[in-house]
């Protein structure tokens, strides 16, 4: 997404997740919860920062968000790094 600015939520759970060892992954409840957020918003500003394309643009791709037996999980991905 061309001229994406990440919010305070998004650079805050950008920072929770390069806490975590590479490559882990954190519950979306278990991240929503340490930053003192809803699930529901924070999902939002995740989505923003991942590699969904929303119209005709995508996300920068820094996030990785994905469901696992019913579960919402996410974790940083390279391009995080390398933007960062």
């Amino acid at each position: 997404m061309s001229g994406y600015k990440p919010s305070p939520l998004a650079l805050a759970a950008l920072r929770a997740l390069a806490e975590e060892p590479a490559g882990a992954a954190l519950s979306l409840p278990r991240l929503a919860k340490r930053l003192g957020s809803s699930a529901s918003v924070l999902l939002r500003e995740l989505n923003l920062m991942s590699a969904v394309a929303l119209g005709e643009h995508s996300g920068p791709g820094w996030v990785r968000v994905w469901q696992d037996g019913g579960r919402w999980w996410v974790a940083l991905c390279g391009a995080a790094v390398d933007d960062f």
